[in-house]
């Protein structure tokens, strides 16, 4: 198990207008030098809409097409929710993109009511862990994050730990942006992994404000990146050395309580 280079980019994104998101992302991904993954904010092709009517794409369609393309050309996964239709269901659906092209996806299971998302999108059933260049990996969507029990590395039968870096991709407002802070230091500490989670800045068209806040954590729960308020890539390496020795020394989940999600 060898570090992990992650880069978080956070951005302003343009209302409703998938391809010029799609540009500005290609143009910030090409200036990153050196990374094992990028991880894009929750829809962002669109930003936060409900109109997905208009929006949706079918599961193999332009966005998956893009991210096969980044993945490809830069040697890196990609990672990022978009809205998917499928079946006649909408989904806030998070591709996970290799290299090689092959996928995985995660569909958002705690929807935001607030904002009517679940009159929208058809909430997922599934967590998703998957192994990259010998790192588990747990990716999660925005809302998720106030949900500790779905975001929760239990204790399994092949390890002690179900995951080493807990991803979320978000669309956060800046009204509630502590709670963003804290709950991202609060996974990383009580996982004993890594938690990393990217946030978009500027507003949407309800004028509804986002100040980034995008950063990474380790294990201590000590901030390793941080970036409030401007457009920035966030490119962090993760260290498994440190990470190991942490539960070695710390093995805190030796105690935890065993649980299946209903």
């Amino acid at each position: 198990m060898q570090d992990l280079t992650i880069s978080l980019i956070q951005a302003d994104l343009h209302w409703e207008e998938i391809d010029a998101n799609l540009a500005m992302f290609e143009e910030m991904i090409w200036s990153i030098e050196r990374t094992d993954l990028i991880v894009l904010p929750e829809m962002f092709t669109t930003g936060f809409t409900m109109n997905a009517e208009k929006l949706a794409e079918p599961p193999g369609g332009k966005t998956f097409k893009w991210l096969r393309q980044m993945a490809a050309q830069c040697k890196v996964a990609v990672t990022g929710s978009y809205i998917v239709k499928e079946g006649g269901q909408y989904y806030n659906r998070l591709y996970f993109v290799y290299p090689d092209g092959t996928s995985q996806i995660y569909d958002k299971k705690h929807l935001f009511n607030l904002a009517e998302e679940g009159e929208t999108f058809t909430p997922g059933q599934e967590r998703l862990i998957l192994e990259y260049k010998g790192w588990k990996i747990h990716p999660l969507i925005c809302y998720d994050l106030r949900f500790p029990v779905w975001a929760r590395s239990r204790k399994t039968d092949e390890a002690l730990y179900e995951y080493d870096l807990v991803l979320f991709v978000a669309n956060w407002p800046d009204t509630r942006i502590n709670a963003w802070d804290a709950l991202l230091q609060a996974r990383a500490i009580e996982n004993l992994s890594f938690c990393a989670g990217v946030n978009r800045i500027g507003k949407d068209e309800a004028s509804k404000g986002y100040n980034g806040h995008s950063g990474a954590y380790s294990p201590k729960g000590e901030a390793l990146a941080f970036s409030e308020g401007e457009e920035k890539i966030l490119t962090v390496s993760l260290s498994a050395t440190d990470m190991q020795t942490y539960r070695e020394n710390f093995p805190f989940q030796s105690d935890a309580d065993d649980f299946d999600f209903g």
